[in-house]
């Protein structure tokens, strides 16, 4: 089985979102996709815009809870995609380890996607078309695995 790690902050909007949109684009058999946070809101289920916008790309985070990064998930991970250059910098912090299996969601586009959190719908349809495009342009690279 190949396993993705997606990452951002609080895990509630970005990477949840990035999460079921690659579990959608991977065969469902031999991938396993799952998310978590560096500084994770645990428990908490995914920001009601990033539902929504889920919901209107049919995808469903209703079942989402926010979980807290590990180095654990980090060396389970065959590939780990990050929302922003940041992220990289404090997730290989937190493990080392993971050198060389951290990339950007947006890396082979040159861009972060920045956190929309507490701001208004359009921070999440903007966020939406970086992950959307991410996932677009991964999913070959990552069937090559």
């Amino acid at each position: 089985m190949k396993r993705v790690l997606t990452v951002c902050i609080g895990n509630i909007c970005r990477s949840p979102l990035a999460e079921v949109a690659l579990q959608r684009a991977l065969p469902a058999e031999g991938w396993q996709v799952w998310s978590a946070g560096l500084q994770a809101m645990v428990g908490l289920p995914a920001d009601p815009t990033s539902r929504a916008i889920a919901q209107e790309q049919g995808l469903d985070l209703s079942a989402h809870r926010a979980q807290q990064f590990s180095a654990f998930m980090a060396q389970q991970a065959d590939v780990i995609l990050v929302m922003e250059d940041l992220h990289t910098r404090l997730l290989l912090q937190a493990a080392p380890t993971a050198r060389g299996k951290v990339f950007r969601l947006g890396h082979l586009g040159g861009y972060d996607i920045a956190d929309p959190y507490r701001r208004p719908r359009a921070a999440f349809d903007t966020a939406w078309a970086g992950i959307a495009q991410g996932v677009q342009d991964w999913v070959p690279r990552l069937q090559r695995l």
